[in-house]
């Protein structure tokens, strides 16, 4: 396994690849990872010949300054895990390899980066399209994969695709959850063990939610939802949205789309996270 900080490394070794007709397949990341992470791996391990892993907590999607510090950063265990999953390439650049000049881009994504995530993290998006963009132009992959968790982000990602009309098909990847339900997330590291044993109620209140489609409206399910989670005082949602799971926009009723999502956002003490479950 492969690993470097050089962008121009990665491009020559990605170009030996593909010059021999393998396909790349590429799985960002911010490290601290877990194994959701890794089935992303193993998934792109399986449809791609040559497998390139980014490692590198992007700064420009953080609208809280005090979230990036934080946010944990473990790149020898990293490398490990990822030799471990069969990796090719590991790309751990620094702040300065990846943005020598600092990027002004500006991305437009209405509707989709105007609700939940974007209404909540405001520039977090904007941020988002920046490093994958620069991302794919390093790897030039045939496939990235995403991870389900993040539903809004995933909606953005292909949005980004199209709009600057890169080859490159985007596959989305199952939510991979802790035994107990909570979705895997290099975020949990940081909850104390109080907060630990309160962050499994998200995922029971959402199969709960699940149960009540036909007796609530979405209106009725998103204030259940918010009551259910709060309850719990280690708990305090931030956001609950029933949308339609095409365009992310909020429904009133239930026949208003094909296929819904419920997506949440709780603070648990300092620490955010995020999780959703297809209803319909």
């Amino acid at each position: 396994m492969l690993i470097t900080g050089n962008s121009k490394e990665v491009s020559r070794q990605v170009d030996f690849i593909k010059s021999s007709g393998k396909t790349v397949g590429f799985v960002p990341t911010m490290g601290a990872l877990h194994r959701g992470h890794i089935s992303l791996v193993e998934q792109c391990n399986k449809e791609c010949d040559y497998t390139v892993v980014s490692v590198f907590v992007n700064p420009t999607q953080f609208n809280d300054k005090e979230d990036y510090k934080r946010y944990p950063r473990v790149p020898e265990e990293d490398s490990k895990m990822l030799k471990e999953a069969g990796c090719d390439l590991v790309f751990m650049p620094t702040e300065q390899e990846i943005y020598p000049e600092p990027d002004t881009s500006i991305f437009d994504f209405t509707p989709l980066d105007k609700v939940m995530e974007g209404a909540f993290r405001p520039g977090h998006f904007n941020g988002v399209a920046q490093i994958v963009s620069r991302l794919f132009d390093i790897v030039k992959p045939d496939k990235a994969f995403f991870g389900l968790k993040d539903f809004q982000q995933l909606a953005i990602i292909r949005r980004l695709v199209q709009q600057v009309n890169r080859p490159v098909t985007i596959v989305d990847c199952n939510i991979i959850r802790e035994a107990d339900g909570l979705a895997m997330s290099s975020r949990n590291m940081l909850l104390n063990a109080d907060q630990r044993e309160a962050a499994p109620t998200i995922y029971r209140v959402l199969m709960q939610a699940k149960e009540l489609v036909t007796e609530l409206n979405p209106d009725q399910l998103k204030a259940y939802v918010t009551d259910q989670i709060n309850v719990n005082s280690e708990l305090k949602i931030e956001y609950a949205e029933v949308v339609d799971a095409g365009n992310l926009q909020p429904i009133k009723a239930w026949n208003d789309a094909q296929s819904v999502q419920l997506c949440v956002a709780v603070q648990v003490g300092k620490i955010r996270l995020i999780d959703n479950i297809n209803l319909i």
